[in-house]
Formats: structure tokens, sequence, C-alpha cells
């Protein structure tokens, strides 16, 4: 038990497994309809858009927080106006604004030449840097995000399975899907404090694709994948200390490999169900006695 215990009696280790474990519900939230609706390639873009405002934010002695606010508004504006005025598809337009925004990000820290420490605390994050102020701003991020996926939940069910279903019934598909890449953004901005703008897509999408795989109902899903982020944030959290390795590279491993094995003891389950039920059932034999 001190093995799991010992790591978690000093505060800074409190406040970064709190921290993890909101941002695992944020994005076990909001990374199950990212899976459902395919868009992997849009967080990936978002985590990395965020580099730009960050740099310069820190720059500037600005909060981090705010850059990377402006800079992800920036690419979901940019997304959408790429898509309706050059008509071209919108994986197209992403990693246009993708390749655009991380560049300009290099560019900015490349101007400074003291940036090496704030640029790898971006990319990786700094779960173990946590401080109250930013549980407290995971949690209003966290409570926003329920109150909105709860409210569109409807529209979100029916964009992801029919748009001209939604359409047809007025639920405004276009609207959903703005508030869903909003509900990216905003995830993605709350979590890059704690394990950067490069893993952040690790708790994105591999908690919700390990849940997929025993569920079937959305809000179970996320339930789910609510409790394997935070799984891996603790495990992550314990390999960290005990191995001294970066915490937030050791969560968004966990994660992955916590989809992984889902995975795989999914699709053993499945095997051994299947031989179950084609093996022959046992006949029995009436044995009769001469009279």
């Amino acid at each position: 038990m001190s093995f799991l215990l010992e790591p978690f009696t000093a505060d800074f280790m409190v406040r970064a497994l709190v921290g993890g474990m909101l941002v695992a519900a944020l994005c076990g939230v909001v990374g199950t309809w990212v899976v459902i609706r395919g868009m992997a390639f849009l967080g990936e873009a978002m985590a990395h858009g965020l580099l730009p405002g960050v740099a310069t934010a820190a720059l500037l002695g600005l909060p981090p927080v705010l850059g990377a606010a402006v800079s992800a508004s920036i690419m979901t504006a940019g997304v959408g106006l790429v898509t309706r005025r050059a008509r071209i598809s919108q994986d197209t337009s992403i990693g246009l604004l993708f390749v655009a925004m991380l560049s300009i990000g290099v560019i900015i820290v490349s101007r400074s030449r003291s940036f090496a420490t704030d640029l790898t605390a971006i990319l990786f994050g700094d779960v173990l840097a946590i401080r109250g102020p930013d549980l407290v701003f995971l949690g209003v991020a966290l409570a926003a995000t329920l109150a909105v996926a709860a409210a569109f939940h409807r529209r979100f069910v029916a964009l992801a399975f029919d748009p001209r279903v939604a359409r047809t019934l007025g639920l405004r598909p276009r609207l959903a899907q703005v508030v869903l890449v909003g509900l990216v953004t905003l995830v993605v901005v709350a979590s890059y404090q704690a394990v950067g703008s490069l893993l952040v897509v690790g708790l994105l999408l591999a908690p919700a694709v390990a849940a997929g795989h025993w569920t079937r109902r959305i809000p179970s899903t996320m339930a789910l994948a609510v409790a394997f982020g935070c799984t891996a944030v603790a495990v992550g959290l314990l390999v960290s200390w005990h191995a001294s390795t970066a915490a937030g590279a050791s969560i968004a491993a966990c994660s992955v490999a916590l989809a992984a094995v889902s995975a795989a003891v999914r699709a053993a389950t499945t095997r051994t169900a299947r031989s179950h039920a084609s093996s022959p059932a046992p006949t029995t034999q009436r044995v009769t006695t001469p009279a």
C-alpha cells in the first residue's frame, strides 16, 4: 500500500491527481463525441494550433491560457471560413491551418533564445506544477462542458447519426457542429497545462476508444471513458513518481496502453463467448436395465 499511497502524501502530487482527473473528465465527455464524429484530426490540429498564442502570451508576460484561447478561437474560425469560402474539404482546410499555425508558433519561439523551457512545458505539459487557481479553472471548464453537453445532447446525437434527419427535425445540425467544435476547443485550452498541447489528444481519444469496446449507449460510454481516464492519470502519476519519468507523457502513454488492453480483453472475451456458443451441448444417454 505504501507503494500506492506514498506519492500522494505530497501536496503537489495531490493537486496533480485532482487536476488530472478533472482533465480526464473533460476529455472523457467531449472525447466520446470526437470519436463518434471522427473528429480526431480536428482535436490534434487544435492542440498544435495553441502554440502561437501561448508563445506570444509568454513573451508578452500575459497569462498563457489567454493566448491559448485566442489562438484556438482563430483556428476554429479559420476552419469554418476556409471550408465555406474556399470550397475545399474540412480535412484539407484543417491541415492547411494546422501547418500555418504551427509554423507561426515555431517562428515566434525562434525569435527568443531563452524560450526552450517554456516551449517544453507548452508541448508536454507540467501537471506537477498545477496550482489552486488552475484547479478552479478546470472545475469551471468541466461544469460548462457538462452543461453544454447536456443541453445539446439530442442535437449531437442527431448530428452524429444522420445530419439530414436532424435538419428535417429542426435540430440545426450546423449549429450543433459549431458548438461541438467549441467544446473541443475548450477542452484543449483547459487541458494543455496538465498534459501539454501534444499529449492532450491522447486523453481526448484513448479513454473514449477504450470505453467504446464495452458500451453501446453514449452516456455509458462517457462515464466509462471518464473512469478509464482517471485510472490512466493515477497510474501515470505513480509511474512518473517511481520511475522518474515525465508526468504528462506517462499519463498519455498509460491512456493509450489502456485503450490497447481494453481492445485485447474485449477481443478475447468475444472469442471465448463465440467458442462457448458454437460448442455442442452435452448429450445425456438414457440407460435401460433389462427386466
